[in-house]
């Protein structure tokens, strides 16, 4: 009943980690319209993120000395990459097309598997990688000439890059004593990300007025300042901490499952608060994506509970790691 009372618990951590992440982008692009760089807008959200974080990195301090390759490679792939190609992105595109060309993640990280690690993959997950694109297809138009920006399609496809290096370095945390505390990883993922993103960024030269004012979302007038709040608290700090949490309770390829609901979300959001309407094509090649990721996902190998039973197939080695999204 414990064990079920904590899967319940992880369960309802990782919705709401998706609900949070799902929420970022209809935050942002109203600040990117009223005359934020999409670059401005990542460096708020991460640097905001990262000073709340800051007793969490302090409690932690040890991992700067104990996993420097892994806190380099998280704050520069998965906090400034992703994020600065996922909020570029939405400047070009909607919001809910960017973040299904981001979940193609699942598919190229299953793709570093087998040609990369040289791990077999199952049909399942190949079936997962081919309703992926094929999907993907559906949502960008290719019939009508690639309908859609193709720069904001590059750097929607540069966030999907970014978030492979999330599951990839996910695997690396070690094991045991020697493992990385997955709160301090982020937290010093976000104080690297936010140092890396000062330089590119360039804070400096930011129109900081517009946060003293108000943003359009689809006609209604909403406080600027209100607008980063939610994406600094709820689409960072929230999300990120309820998905390690979640993916602690659950295994990760359940938390991963889960997180796919973050692109379902973030296009209704998009269809409800900013009216981006999306056609039937998109609608369906979206939840094709979906489904792809989804059966990616769920077919990744398990890691051995327990010994072999007699005579049966022995279960493949190690775990494919799948958290969180930083749109």
């Amino acid at each position: 009943m414990h064990a079920s009372q904590g899967r319940s618990v992880g369960l309802g951590l990782a919705l709401v980690s998706a609900f949070a992440f799902g929420g970022s982008g209809v935050a942002a692009k109203p600040l990117i319209e009223a005359g934020l760089d999409p670059l401005h807008v990542v460096w708020l959200r991460v640097t905001g993120a990262a000073l709340v974080m800051l007793p969490v990195a302090w409690r932690h301090r040890r991992l700067v000395l104990r996993k420097p390759a892994l806190l380099a490679g998280f704050g520069l792939l998965a906090v400034a990459g992703v994020q600065a190609c996922y909020f570029a992105s939405i400047s070009r595109i909607p919001v809910g097309v960017a973040l299904l060309v981001e979940y193609l993640a699942p598919a190229l990280v299953l793709g570093w598997v087998r040609f990369v690690q040289r791990r077999p993959v199952s049909r399942a997950a190949a079936l997962g990688v081919v309703l992926a694109v094929g999907g993907l297809a559906c949502v960008v138009e290719v019939w009508s000439g690639l309908s859609f920006d193709a720069v904001g399609l590059l750097l929607a496809l540069g966030a999907a890059c970014c978030q492979v290096g999330y599951f990839v370095l996910s695997d690396q945390g070690g094991e045991g004593d020697d493992a990385a505390d997955p709160l301090g990883v982020i937290a010093y993922g976000l104080l690297i990300g936010a140092l890396v993103l000062t330089v590119v960024a360039r804070p400096w030269d930011m129109k900081w007025s517009v946060l003293g004012g108000s943003a359009d979302m689809n006609g209604s007038q909403v406080p600027a300042v209100l607008l980063l709040c939610w994406i600094v608290l709820i689409a960072t700090v929230v999300a990120y901490v309820t998905g390690v949490i979640s993916v602690r309770k659950l295994s990760p390829q359940v938390a991963g499952v889960v997180a796919c609901l973050e692109a379902v979300l973030a296009t209704v959001f998009a269809w409800v608060l900013l009216g981006e309407h999306l056609s039937a094509p998109q609608i369906i090649g979206g939840a094709v994506v979906l489904t792809g990721a989804f059966i990616a996902q769920s077919s990744a190998p398990r890691a051995a509970s327990g010994p072999v039973a007699s005579g049966g197939p022995a279960p493949a080695e190690g775990e494919l790691s799948a958290g969180q999204s930083a749109a």
